[in-house]
């Protein structure tokens, strides 16, 4: 599938994959001047841009992921980023700095990767909660198990 890309201004950096069977495609910090660092201390959240657009087909999504090496190596972790089809504006990146450490952010650093995932419409029908789970939907005998219910 091929999903149609813009880049704002002249310094926005191309996304791309590291490895053809890579799942999600690396964006970079891209700020309108190629000169502007971002400086984050730690437990501060920024919103990054990218200078993309994306044009997303009706029934996808694009997500913003984390990169497992700046989350691992630098702490620095993305927030919750879902793309719809019907936005139209540029894909700014939500990044928090979990770490005990500052971190500086160059224009042009990988800062996410997007991944492109089907979406399922649904429409809700409310019932009581005592009906709930009163025909098998799941083959899951977990019930209200949370956290570590599964060992």
């Amino acid at each position: 599938m091929i999903v149609e890309y813009a880049k704002m201004h002249p310094w926005v950096h191309t996304p791309s994959r590291a490895n053809p069977s890579d799942a999600g495609l690396d964006v970079h910090y891209s700020p309108e001047s190629p000169h502007t660092k971002i400086h984050m201390s730690p437990n501060t959240s920024r919103i990054i841009s990218t200078g993309l657009k994306f044009a997303i087909p009706h029934g996808y999504m694009l997500e913003v992921k984390n990169r497992s090496s700046i989350a691992s190596k630098r702490h620095l972790l993305v927030g919750a980023c879902v793309i719809d089809s019907g936005y139209e504006g540029e894909v700014f990146v939500n990044l928090h700095n979990v770490g005990a450490e500052s971190q500086v952010i160059a224009p042009g650093n990988k800062i996410a990767q997007l991944v492109l995932i089907p979406v399922v419409h649904f429409r809700p029908a409310q019932i009581s909660e005592s009906t709930l789970y009163s025909y098998p939907i799941t083959i899951s005998e977990r019930g209200e198990g949370a956290l570590g219910s599964t060992g």
